[in-house]
């Protein structure tokens, strides 16, 4: 007896975490991400813990993704945070944003729509006054590419 499978978000989303899981999410593209990171920001060492990145982990549609990316910080002139990339390691153009910070912008958060091409990581990076960088990392499944790839 053959049975036909019907492919409904449900599988797709199946297939696309297994995918995932499997470690099919290319690995040759987060050293070319790492490296582009590297060009923006100069030889650093990226450390975890300040960097707080919300998104969804499963995207519908990765044609408008909600993200927020906050660092806690202070905020003061001697103590604050100068920038914000966010770069998308599968996306055909990875650094999706970067955003320049002085301590009159208050707090260091920035929230904004962002297109993703597949399934990936996605990471924000704070780099502050002292020159210390910090990340957050996230992956996202995504079940239908918003890259146009």
């Amino acid at each position: 007896m053959h049975r036909s499978r019907t492919l409904n978000r449900r599988t797709v989303l199946a297939g696309t975490a297994a995918m995932a899981a499997a470690g099919l999410a290319a690995p040759v593209r987060a050293q070319e991400a790492e490296d582009l990171a590297h060009k923006l920001m100069g030889p650093f060492k990226a450390k975890e813990g300040k960097v707080r990145l919300k998104m969804r982990d499963v995207a519908a549609s990765g044609a408008s993704e909600p993200i927020t990316v906050s660092v806690d910080s202070p905020m003061t002139p001697a103590d604050h945070v100068k920038a914000i990339h966010v770069l998308a390691e599968a996306n055909p153009y990875p650094v999706v944003s970067s955003w320049y910070l002085t301590p009159l912008s208050g707090r260091a958060e920035v929230s904004f729509r962002m297109r993703l091409a597949k399934t990936q990581t996605v990471r924000a990076y704070a780099v502050t006054s002292d020159g210390q960088v910090w990340i957050a990392r996230q992956d996202v499944t995504v079940t239908i590419g918003g890259c146009g790839d």
